[in-house]
């Protein structure tokens, strides 16, 4: 089961009391959520069916079934899940930093050494090139990672980058096709978080899990 479905704030900064937050948790998905403290890089974590984690440092994290909910969390990056027939599953945190230092590209290849084989990936809500105004230099070096697709411009015509595009064509590459695709822009939709357009504290989640 794969969920990124918004329901309020849940990820690990939220205001509200513990068993609000953890009440919140349970109503979307069931069991110990595992989590990782996001620092926008390429780190994976690999975690045993049942190994705790609550906060170590990462972008992704990876596990074979059966075994507790991996979550990543987001107010404008992407939000990834990864899923295998073969029992291995992933969640991955893409800002463009993330994108840049390949944590798709990472995530998949530690998969694939757990014994991962046809993947398929669920992308969540993140920030639209309308609303994402970019620096030309890290533009630049995007581009010559993923082509011309994740150029764009912003509503107002400045220059922004396509998070999305980049992320269909790290996937694409990786010849990991998409099951579903969230094209919700953070920054338009007030229905989800987003730092830039609004200075959200607040999380999404995408919720990666065995299906009961």
């Amino acid at each position: 089961m794969l969920s990124g479905v918004p329901d309020g704030d849940i990820g690990p900064g939220a205001l509200s009391p513990i068993e609000v937050l953890e009440a919140r948790r349970q109503s979307l998905v069931p069991g110990r959520w595992r989590w990782l403290r996001q620092c926008h890089s390429d780190g994976v974590v690999v975690l045993g069916p049942e190994e705790v984690c609550a906060g170590r440092e990462g972008d992704a994290l990876v596990t074979t079934m059966p075994g507790a909910p991996l979550a990543v969390f987001a107010a404008d990056c992407a939000l990834v899940g990864l899923l295998s027939p073969k029992g291995v599953v992933g969640a991955a945190h893409v800002g463009w930093r993330g994108l840049r230092s390949g944590v798709l590209e990472r995530t998949v290849a530690v998969m694939g050494s757990l014994g991962a084989a046809g993947l398929v990936a669920v992308v969540g809500a993140c920030i639209g090139p309308e609303c994402y105004e970019f620096g030309e230099k890290d533009l630049e070096s995007l581009q010559a990672r993923y082509g011309p697709s994740v150029r764009a411009r912003t509503a107002e015509g400045h220059p922004a980058l396509d998070l999305r595009a980049g992320v269909h064509r790290a996937l694409e590459a990786l010849a990991v096709p998409i099951a579903s695709d969230c094209a919700d822009c953070t920054a338009c939709d007030p229905s989800w978080f987003s730092w830039r357009a609004r200075n959200d504290t607040g999380r999404h989640a995408l919720v990666v899990a065995e299906a009961p």
